[in-house]
């Protein structure tokens, strides 16, 4: 994955950082890094997404 921006034309530094920022927020590569930082094994990660998913359902009542 590599994310580029692309300078316009008497661009500043500070757009093409609020650019970058908000390209990696939008492909969602933060969440992955985090996601990634830590090793979880299958069947923990199989309980988290059940604890999630309960979570979720007793939200929308």
């Amino acid at each position: 994955m590599s994310t580029k921006v692309i300078a316009q034309a008497g661009e500043s530094v500070d757009s093409l950082i609020r650019k970058f920022n908000r390209k990696v927020q939008n492909e969602g590569i933060i969440l992955e890094i985090k996601k990634r930082e830590h090793y979880l094994k299958p069947s923990l990660r199989r309980a988290q997404k059940i604890q999630m998913a309960r979570k979720k359902f007793i939200k929308r009542k």
